[in-house]
């Protein structure tokens, strides 16, 4: 095991790595960037008079990567960490984060489009999801959204008839005292740094190209990928995809957004 000190971190943040991660992997990993620069900020926040941990300020003292996963055996894909997160008086703050970076999900109304896939973590061999995936850090968040309709669907949309919900509902930071938080929702913050940014797609589809989408087979196979479509009305998405907190996300921005007249 080897041990680096965090980029200027102060006071000093050893790290402390497992034996299949280098320095520079850790570094250069999209996720442990955008985790670690976001935690930096919150933490500067706390010189801020009116912060409510100004008297006794949190620190990040010390980082233990746990382990790591590689897709096809050479690209970082996740990494399981703890943080050690304390003030002057001993207090530490619940530090154990898996990072595995943003996602995005579509909510796609002609009907709604959901996906039936396996999701072993869930126990589940068809878990009814909005379709989603992980961003690869290249792009636009639009961008990333459209690549994995296209993916998982078959739909080839322009990334510019797009659009993004959470953007809309969400205002971003307004001054540097503020937190820099993604304009997306966080779907497991006690444990994982995943943030996904929700897009909406509308248009209007001849019944014979809903018949056809209905049941078709779908995902990359080559990536272990297993999904069947299924189209749901509208007013029962709530129900049929209630267990994906995507689909209730994205299902409650809509509502909120078309009532104050936004989409």
């Amino acid at each position: 095991m080897s041990t680096f000190v965090l980029p200027h971190s102060e006071p000093e943040v050893a790290v402390n790595l497992t034996p299949n991660l280098s320095q520079e992997q850790l570094l250069s990993f999209p996720a442990f960037k955008n985790w670690i620069k976001t935690l930096q900020h919150s933490l500067a926040t706390q010189k801020n008079q009116s912060h409510t941990f100004h008297a006794s300020p949190y620190r990040l003292r010390k980082i233990d990567i746990q382990s790591v996963d590689y897709f096809g055996g050479k690209r970082l894909g996740f990494v399981k960490l703890q943080a050690e997160v304390s003030n002057s008086h001993g207090e530490k703050l619940p530090g154990s984060v898996f990072l595995r970076g943003g996602s995005v999900g579509m909510m796609v109304v002609a009907q709604v489009i959901l996906t039936l896939q396996p999701r072993i973590p869930a126990g589940s061999l068809s878990m009814a999801e909005l379709p989603a995936g992980m961003l690869d850090n290249s792009g636009s968040f639009a961008g990333g959204a459209a690549k994995e309709i296209v993916e998982e669907t078959g739909l080839e949309i322009p990334a510019s008839d797009l659009i993004n919900m959470t953007e809309l509902a969400i205002p971003a930071a307004s001054s540097d005292s503020d937190e820099q938080l993604q304009q997306a929702m966080y779907s497991s913050p006690g444990g994982s740094d995943e943030f996904i940014p929700i897009f909406l797609w509308q248009k209007r589809i001849s019944r014979d190209r809903l018949q056809d989408w209905q049941g078709k087979l779908t995902g990359l196979r080559e990536h272990g990928e297993k999904i069947t479509l299924v189209l749901c009305p509208l007013d029962q998405v709530w129900r049929q995809g209630g267990r994906d907190s995507k689909v209730l996300a994205a299902w409650a921005l809509y509502q909120a957004l078309r009532q104050d007249g936004k989409i």
